[in-house]
């Protein structure tokens, strides 16, 4: 439920020319000079000054499971001493939630409030990752995702909900202990737009979905397959953005991660800890970025849309090129990648 909130942690901003939606952390801004003695990729993994170890006495979770099993929670109920994985309250939210949007015009410009939700999900663990769990405590992270998904898809202004972690400093993580987070949003950012708007452009030229017609063809050829089990395929992008970009599709077609039935998310499980353990040793545990491509909850229709897992290994730093033409320049063949990934 929306409640009013006086300061916002950040501001939406339209672009006129690229029509994408940007935040500006006006909550939490920084001065200028701040960022001239700014350390890069600083690391603090002290378990006793890590704030996921000292906050059960004062986090509400909105959602908590043990070993697999979803706990009950009770209004204003603190965090329970037994779980696995928990829902919190993201403590420095970019979106929090509001009774009103407040859209406005600045010139040629227009803006609205950050109105939204940012939560994080944990695991127990201060240093144990993906790449050491079981198949079952992946599942878990994955029911977490899920639960949370559907819950605030329903809660008013939003229009998308993001699934992502950044795991290590290169990959924009500030704390060490393993977790992810998920932000419900009343835009639809560009990245997941251009995807759809492609897949539509497809669908309409081919009445079939283009997803569907790369697995086909990526499971005959087998050269960038990096793993396959019975309802997800582990996969080298042909037009990879990063050396090692990987993504888990599902062999079914469907638009909608939240509608993944427990048999899947099952196999789901087994073919994230499987990508996550492969990156990790091939490329001596380097740091990433994995995220969630889904149809909108705007309650439009997307079933020309495929849902699935981005991975991206931080192998390399954009420079100029990249950053004023928009091409990612990657330095490894797709196919020599995947050959690499099954080594390990």
């Amino acid at each position: 439920m929306a409640v009013k909130q006086k300061k916002f942690p950040s501001e939406l901003r339209f672009d006129p020319v690229s029509q994408d939606w940007v935040v500006i952390a006006t909550g939490r801004a920084r001065r200028p000079e701040s960022f001239e003695t700014e350390k890069r990729l600083s690391w603090k993994n002290s378990k006793k000054d890590c704030p996921f170890e000292r906050m059960e006495a004062e986090e509400r979770p909105t959602l908590a499971f043990f070993q697999g099993k979803k706990m009950a929670l009770r209004e204003g109920r603190y965090a329970p001493k037994k779980w696995t994985t928990l829902a919190l309250h993201n403590k420095f939210p970019a979106f929090m939630p509001y009774d009103s949007l407040e859209e406005r015009a600045i010139g040629p410009y227009k803006t609205m409030n950050g109105v939204g939700y940012h939560e994080v999900i944990l695991t127990k663990d201060h240093t144990k990752d993906i790449p050491e769990f079981s198949v079952e405590e992946v599942k878990e992270t994955v029911d977490a995702y899920q639960e949370r998904y559907l819950d605030l898809m329903n809660e008013q202004f939003i229009n998308y909900i993001a699934i992502f972690k950044n795991k290590g400093p290169g990959a924009g993580a500030s704390i060490a202990h393993p977790h992810s987070q998920i932000v419900a949003v009343p835009t639809t950012d560009p990245d997941i737009q251009r995807s759809i708007d492609g897949s539509l452009h497809y669908w309409k030229a081919h009445k079939s979905c283009v997803h569907c017609a790369m697995l086909k063809w990526d499971i005959a050829d087998k050269q960038r397959i990096v793993f396959e089990n019975d309802c997800f395929v582990v996969v080298c992008s042909f037009a990879a953005r990063v050396a090692f970009e990987t993504r888990i599709f599902p062999k079914k077609h469907s638009a909608y991660f939240e509608r993944i039935e427990d048999r899947e998310k099952e196999c789901l499980a087994e073919a994230f800890l499987t990508a996550l353990k492969k990156l990790k040793g091939a490329l001596n545990d380097p740091d990433y970025n994995y995220f969630l491509h889904t149809a909108p909850a705007d309650g439009k229709n997307y079933d020309h849309y495929h849902w699935h897992w981005e991975i991206l290994p931080k192998t390399s730093t954009w420079a100029g090129f990249e950053l004023g033409t928009g091409i990612q320049i990657s330095t490894i063949e797709p196919e020599k990648a995947a050959e690499f990934l099954r080594k390990h």
